[in-house]
Parts: structure tokens; sequence; C-alpha cells
């Protein structure tokens, strides 16, 4: 089989691509997908109880005319727009989110903490090397304690330490002492920051209905079930585990980067091999539980939680009952909770008892009635190898090391794990960095979402 462009993967940066070729009017490239589905990290699934469930917390948001413009075309009328509503469970209570703005909530010693960090001459000096070091340099050692310290570590499963902190942009509010203290004193709360403060949801689906209906529109050049396991880039040519052959000109992959180089590529380069041993990424476990709400049981608002405390193993939780009434079997009379844990090396979990604990995890930050652990009526869960690119100190060297030579093959890597940047990895910046990629090669045009600088 020949093709002009291949394409590994149809998640959201393979199928942005393929979806955007269609449209340059370009119907040589094939995807192949190792899975029976579209969507990738995106998908949705229905368990046998008739609840949906995504592989972690999606949310619609986007920073691109084009992907709004997308999403319009695939989605129409049948979605829910949902003012966020987030908080933290932090000193056995309730912080609105962003946690920094609002420590009003925090009991008083804690709030003290919280505020003595921060106040002038007890911040660390030092220029930070690391996210570790930032931390304290901007949050000072209160709310390093309370939260950013302790969640951070429970997200990335790795020590902040060994992370750098350049990814940082948009994605952490940092903090204004004279703001703190207004907020405390006028026991204002602050929630509204941050670009995902309003977001959509499919009404029916799930994330994944945006992919699958994406994957319609080009279903006739994906293949499905095939899995690569090499590619000799010398004779361009791409082999799957079906004993399928196919010859190419360039290549997409969205695959994760350390797999292309270190297994894939017929002829090993040691560059990029050690360069791919610096990458660093953790697992996720996502576990959904489902049950009745009872008449006498009030159904609360929030979007999503946050966990830094250590009696729970999930850093984040999602009423999924909340982004559309028909994430469950029976709407409007149901919960689904949609838990986060992490595990890597530095954080190692034992995946069989996670389930259990994530129950139990529940009980202890009041979500779930201990009277009510029987009455849970669906557990569902998947256990994701690869969750999140760490942005560690060595990344960039490594990606600078390695693309360049990938693409002097005419091999080029993109999306949440193809590109390994975890800054440009939501959604919509995933999307585009396909959609980028095929005008690139059709018009020349440079891509912007996605770079080494």
């Amino acid at each position: 089989m020949k093709t002009k462009y291949l394409i590994i993967g149809a998640g959201p940066t393979g199928l942005g691509a393929a979806h955007r070729l269609k449209e340059l009017g370009l119907d040589d490239y094939l995807v192949l997908e190792r899975h029976d589905h579209a969507g990738g990290l995106a998908s949705s699934f229905m368990d046998d109880k008739g609840f949906t469930w995504d592989i972690g917390g999606h949310v619609v948001f986007s920073h691109y005319d084009y992907f709004d413009d997308l999403m319009d075309s695939l989605l129409g009328d049948e979605r829910l727009e949902h003012e966020r509503e987030s908080w933290v469970r932090s000193s056995s209570t309730w912080v609105p989110y962003p946690f920094q703005n609002n420590i009003r909530y925090l009991p008083r010693e804690a709030r003290w903490e919280c505020v003595e960090g921060l106040l002038p001459g007890n911040r660390s000096e030092v220029t930070p090397a690391n996210f570790g070091q930032w931390i304290d340099h901007v949050f000072g050692a209160g709310i390093a304690k309370h939260f950013m310290n302790p969640y951070n570590f429970k997200v990335w499963a790795t020590p902040p330490e060994l992370m750098q902190f350049d990814w940082i942009g948009e994605r952490v509010s940092v903090v204004d002492l004279k703001n703190v203290l207004k907020n405390i004193i006028m026991e204002r709360d602050d929630v509204a920051w941050g670009p995902n403060n309003t977001f959509k949801f499919p009404l029916h689906g799930g994330t994944g209905e945006i992919f699958r209906r994406m994957a319609k529109r080009v279903q006739n050049r994906i293949e499905y079930g095939q899995s690569v396991v090499s590619i000799d880039a010398d004779r361009k040519i791409a082999t799957t585990d079906k004993g399928l052959e196919v010859e190419y000109e360039a290549i997409l992959n969205t695959a994760p980067l350390d797999i292309l180089t270190s297994q894939w590529l017929t002829e090993k380069n040691d560059a990029m091999i050690e360069a791919a041993g610096r990458l660093s990424h953790n697992s996720v476990y996502v576990a959904g539980v489902g049950l009745d709400i009872k008449e006498e049981q009030e159904k609360n608002s929030r979007c999503w939680m946050y966990y830094p405390e250590s009696d729970s193993p999930f850093y984040r939780v999602t009423n999924f009952h909340n982004y559309s009434p028909n994430n469950v079997a029976r709407p409007g009379s149901q919960l689904a909770f949609m838990c986060e844990s992490s595990f890597s090396e530095h954080k190692p979990e034992n995946v069989d008892e996670l389930m259990d604990r994530t129950i139990a995890g529940l009980v202890n930050t009041s979500m779930l009635d201990a009277a009510r652990v029987d009455d849970v009526l669906t557990k569902w869960d998947i256990v994701v190898d690869y969750g999140y690119p760490v942005p560690c100190l060595k990344r960039d060297h490594a990606l600078r090391t390695i693309q360049p030579r990938l693409e002097e093959k005419d091999i080029y890597s993109r999306g949440r794990f193809g590109g390994w940047k975890y800054e440009v990895s939501n959604m919509d910046h995933s999307v585009m960095q396909g959609v980028e990629w095929a005008e690139r090669m059709i018009t020349g045009a440079p891509e912007t979402t996605y770079s080494l600088d």
C-alpha cells in the first residue's frame, strides 16, 4: 500500500491532520489506529450499567477560531455550556479554586501559615532552578505546604524538584499578597481565573463523541486495529503487527515519542535513544463510581475537585453527572464520580487496590456517605500507561535532540505524547497541532502551536 502522508493515531492530533488535509483537497493520506475506535486519550466508553466515562476530566475550551468553528460544525446545539465551579479539599474543608486566591476558607492556623509565607522577606529570593523552587519563590511556605507541593506530586507522580517551570503560563494562577488579604478581610471569593472558567461539553456520548463524529468525516482513510511495529525511515516503509506495509512520503506520528525513537525505527540512532530515555511521564488510573441519588440527598453543583491530601489516592474527582445528564443511565437521578490517580517510579501504586482505595477516599473526603458504599451500582476503570508528559528538567534538550533528526527523515511527531509538551496538549492544542502540520505540508505555512523554543 502506498500513501503520500501516513498518520499514526486517530486521536485529536491525527484526526485534526486528516480533517484538514481533506479540507485542503488532498485525499492521498492514511490513518493507522491500533484500537478499534477513534479518540485516543479523548475517547469515552459506556459501561454495562449505562454510565458514560471519559479517560479523565476533559472539558472543551479554546484558543483558536478554527477549533471553535470545528466544534460548531461537529456538535451544533448538541452540547452544554457550564461555568466552572471547582474546589480544593484541604485541611478537611473545601476551598474554592484557585486555592491561593481563596484561603479565607481554611481553618485559622492554616490560613495564617499561608499568609505568613507571603509576607515580605519570607519567600525565597533565590532565582528558581526548578518547579519546587518556583513554588517556594512565588507562593511561600504555607501555600506550598497546604496545596502546591502535595497536589503537584499527586498529579505528576514526580517530585517538583525534578520538573521545570517554564510550562506554567496560564495553567497556574500566581498570587498577589494584597488581593489575598483583601479577599480574607472582605470575605470575597475569587474564582473566575483561568481560560476554562467556562467550558462546553457534548450532550451525548462524552468527549469521545467529538472524535467519533470527526472520524466519520474521514472514515474511508482510517485503518483500525493496525498497530505500528516498525518504521524503515530510509526505505520509507511502515509495518503493522498485522503485516500491513505502507510506503509513504512523510509521517505524522502521534504515538509516544520514546516508543517511536527507541522501538519502531529500524535504524537505531544512539543520540535519539539516549535523549528519549531522558523523557518522563506518569501513568493514570481512572475510576468511575456510579450510584443513585437518594431523595433526601442534595446534588451539588461542583464541576470538579482537587485533592492534595493523603486521605485519598486521587488528585481529582469530576462530578461527571454535572457535565451532561446523559453521562448516567437515568438522567437526573444518578451520580457519576470520575476519579483520577497517578503513579510512576517516584510514586508507585498497587493498581489492583486502587478501586477500593478510591471508594474509601470518596468517603474520607465527604463525597460519599459511608453508609452508601454498598449502594454503588457501577465500578468502571481504565489504566492509562501514558497519562501526562512530565515537563522534566531534561525534556527540552531531549526534544531538541530528537525532533530535528526525525524531520530530516520526513517524520513529524506531534500531539500530547508525540510532541511531549504538556503546555500545548489541551484538546484544542492537540487538534491544532495536526491542523497546522497539514497546512505546513500542503501550503508551507509555519506551525505556531508546536515549537522547540
